[in-house]
């Protein structure tokens, strides 16, 4: 299958790029020309498209692929800015103006990537019948873009697919999310001061969620469809493991810092469509996924010391 992959460059579309070369569909990976590609540098069989999508340039060379599905996975991301971006508002316009673009090429599947906070995160286990209510800009950008994205699909006969992630982590996240920070403090040997943990969250290794991302490219399941573990874990369990596998478990400080402003209490996905309509099980669990994230810091650590001493 012809797939076209935005974002490809990022934290979780490198995992995608990776998991649908395994599959062996042909892959187009979608880079801007000053995007740093290090995240795919060991792996091959695929093709990179130089392109923008925030561009009208940049979309028609992405539709003149022809794919068969796109899974769009760029958005600005970067912690401490993204929530209240007005950058969010372009990258919607941008985002439609793709899809019509592709559904015009004959792309007969769009898999966008939506957030878990579209949903109302009051209700505690969320699923895809929990009413919208986003609270930041991006996720009300990001629950924008899939209403509107219905109606392109409604009118084009494109079909929608909107995975909603939850919280993700492993290698080559970004070094302020909690799992990095966390591990980045316990390795240099600083303490790993955080909140006191309380929050109970739903987290799954980054791989896991590009799997998914390429059983749903694959099947025929349409509209809302959350991505995550199912499984809940508190703040302070990922931490205090973090601590047991960094055998530093005397650095994590829970309670040195206080929880954020109306920062909910417990976000779960109830991920039974997922299920239903693939055949996708997580590889990892959870200890051997925070492991393989330390392991990732570990040999990042290692390798700047190497480049420092030669």
């Amino acid at each position: 299958m012809k797939i076209v992959v935005t974002g490809a460059t990022g934290f979780l579309g490198s995992h995608v790029v990776r998991a649908l070369v395994d599959r062996g569909d042909d892959v187009f990976a979608v880079a801007r020309p000053t995007s740093d590609r290090r995240r795919l540098r060991a792996t091959t069989k695929f093709t990179w498209l130089v392109a923008d999508f925030a561009t009208n340039a940049g979309r028609t060379q992405i539709a003149e692929v022809e794919a068969d599905v796109c899974i769009h996975a760029a958005w600005c991301t970067e912690p401490g800015r993204y929530l209240t971006s007005l950058a969010n508002i372009d990258l919607m316009a941008a985002s439609l103006h793709l899809a019509q673009e592709l559904s015009l090429r004959g792309c007969r599947r769009f898999v966008g990537i939506g957030t878990c906070f579209e949903y109302d995160t009051e209700v505690g286990y969320l699923s895809e019948a929990t009413r919208i209510a986003p609270e930041h800009l991006y996720s009300a950008t990001k629950a924008g873009t899939y209403l509107a994205l219905r109606q392109v699909g409604a009118n084009t006969g494109m079909q929608l697919a909107w995975a909603r992630l939850f919280y993700l982590f492993g290698p080559d996240e970004h070094p302020s999310r909690l799992v990095a920070s966390v591990a980045r403090s316990l390795l240099r040997g600083e303490p790993a001061r955080c909140t006191p943990g309380k929050q109970v969250r739903d987290y799954l290794h980054v791989a896991d969620a590009a799997s998914a991302l390429a059983e749903i490219a694959h099947c025929d399941v349409t509209d809302a469809v959350n991505v995550g573990s199912g499984q809940p874990v508190t703040v302070e369990a990922i931490v205090r493991t973090l601590g047991d596998l960094s055998g530093r478990p005397d650095l994590v400080e829970l309670g040195a810092l206080t929880y954020g402003h109306r920062e909910p209490m417990f976000v779960c996905a109830n991920v039974q469509k997922l299920r239903a309509y693939t055949p996708w099980k997580p590889r990892w669990s959870l200890r051997d996924g925070l492991a393989d994230a330390l392991d990732a810091w570990r040999r990042s650590f290692a390798d700047a010391d190497a480049h420092r001493e030669s």
